[in-house]
């Protein structure tokens, strides 16, 4: 059965370039003579019929714009397959044959579910944390690294000036890739992620080591979900009396928002045009994934069912870099 119309979602955590795969999306599949539907918020939206159909000026304008103007949603219930058979009879009551699903690990679990009542849907990996697993890089990743970046140059202005310390809390609850990065590439004195345990006394020594080797300043990144995020680290040093003037900084939902980088509007339209075109191959039930800079699929029940994890080497060369 041929498809003659396709669906799009964004769901989970809105992430820059969204709007870029979604316009990728939209004018891929009127090129190859489909039409296009938009999905608002997410799979909350196309269980209460939230659909609307969009042509080539419909995305017009979007593809520097932050967040997703389809808007997204986090929707719980849709794990519940009652709500799944409703979800489906939408899409066929708006005369949908196949959906590109943009999102992280819990956007493609719904995809899988939808896949396995025998709906045609394709995965696009959108996620700052670069959770999915699947793909080396999802969309949105670089263009948050790049506003933690700027944000820490900024701080260790500030800090040096007042020979200060600043504990940097960067987004990721499970993985610590947006920490572990941005401890890389800002020179930090040490990086704290979910994957590697370290205590408070150590960061302290390296703290201090900064400071005996004539330094001015000193940066330590953490991620949310570390062990001892920001705060409770900062309270844990001031315990042992660091005699340095500590501050916390908590970048928070800033690092989701901005225009995406150049990077970011590059893979999302490589990710969307393929998923658009593999549909209308007849592929289903798969994510499209950058790996090693080739557009590849994945099976939805790899990147649905695991997350993916940062590259330890990764971790080995923070602290390295950090003496």
């Amino acid at each position: 059965m041929s498809i003659k119309a396709i669906g799009v979602l964004t769901a989970g955590g809105d992430a820059p370039g969204m709007n870029a795969a979604v316009r990728a999306v939209v004018r891929t599949a009127l090129a190859l003579g489909l039409r296009a539907h938009g999905i608002r918020r997410a799979y909350a939206g196309l269980v209460e019929g939230d659909i609307c159909e969009l042509g080539a000026r419909d995305v017009g304008g979007i593809i520097q714009r932050g967040g997703t103007f389809l808007r997204t949603a986090r929707f719980k219930d849709f794990a519940k397959p009652e709500v799944q058979q409703t979800a489906l009879r939408q899409l066929k009551t708006s005369g949908i044959d196949a959906l590109v699903a943009i999102g992280g690990d819990g956007t493609m679990r719904g995809a899988l579910a939808l896949h396995r009542l025998g709906f045609r849907v394709m995965g696009v990996p959108a996620s700052i944390d670069n959770d999915v697993c699947g793909t080396d890089i999802s969309i949105g990743v670089d263009t948050a690294l790049n506003t933690i970046l700027e944000a820490i140059d900024r701080l260790r202005d500030t800090a040096s000036s007042h020979q200060r310390a600043f504990i940097v809390e960067t987004m990721g609850r499970k993985c610590g890739h947006l920490a572990l990065m941005s401890g890389i590439i800002s020179g930090a004195e040490m990086t704290l992620i979910p994957e590697q345990d370290v205590p408070p006394e150590e960061v302290a020594a390296a703290v201090r080591e900064a400071y005996a080797r004539g330094k001015t300043h000193a940066i330590v990144v953490v991620s949310e979900g570390a062990k001892y995020p920001a705060i409770a680290l900062k309270e844990r040093l001031n315990e042992m009396r660091l005699d340095v003037d500590l501050r916390v900084t908590v970048l928070g939902h800033v690092q989701r928002g901005g225009a995406p980088s150049a990077w970011d509007r590059l893979i999302a339209a490589r990710l969307g045009v393929n998923a658009v075109e593999r549909l209308a191959k007849g592929e289903s039930g798969a994510m499209v994934a950058l790996q090693a800079r080739e557009v590849l699929s994945v099976p939805l029940e790899e990147a649905g069912t695991r997350q993916r994890q940062p590259d330890m080497e990764y971790y080995r060369m923070a602290r390295m870099l950090a003496k």
